[in-house]
């Protein structure tokens, strides 16, 4: 079983409590919106990822940095969440616990995430035609995007919905193209 597997598999039982909590508390948007908010603050300070991940790190430090960070800035069970992580020793699987809750609210909220890769930045209009668009082949009501920028599609997007892939960039065809030539 690779880490990933094994941290995944960790993560799960976790994210599921969580979900859980947040169901019965009536708070799911809330909890959403407060686990992404720390997900955005761990991913934007690399020290402060290196100090609450670090094992050796005392535990009591820890929950200070968490509480001076978070303390009437998230829902108070979500505090006591990550303490618990903290003496667990879970700490570390934070990101991997958010992305797995994330997932299963997603799901229970019939919500489809769809990631668009564009050689351009999109407009409204364009970003909400593509949603509209979404919706339709996925048959949901809501639809979450990522929109990330890739000059090299030199023109056009990539969709990835799941597993599925839909290549209307102009380096997908010219992909397409070489592979036709070079086997004939």
């Amino acid at each position: 079983m690779s880490n990933k597997n094994l941290m995944s598999t960790v993560a799960l039982p976790y994210a599921e409590a969580l979900l859980g909590i947040a169901k019965d508390d009536s708070s799911l948007d809330d909890f959403t919106q407060n686990l992404s908010s720390i997900s955005e603050i761990l991913s934007e300070s690399r020290e402060l990822r290196e100090l609450l991940f670090n094992p050796i790190v005392d535990s009591v430090l820890k929950k200070e940095i968490l509480k001076s960070l978070f303390a009437n800035q998230v829902n108070d069970s979500i505090l006591n969440f990550l303490y618990i992580l903290v003496d667990r020793r879970r700490i570390s699987s934070l990101d991997l616990i958010i992305e797995k809750y994330l997932e299963l609210n997603y799901r229970l909220e019939s919500i489809v995430m769809a990631e668009i890769s564009s050689a351009v930045d999109l407009h409204d209009s364009q970003v909400e035609a593509l949603t509209k668009q979404i919706k339709l082949m996925t048959q949901s009501s809501k639809v979450r995007l990522i929109v990330n920028i890739n000059p090299s599609l030199i023109g056009g997007f990539v969709i990835k919905i799941g597993s599925k892939i839909i290549d209307t960039s102009l380096s997908g065809k010219l992909n397409k193209i070489s592979l036709y030539l070079n086997t004939n």
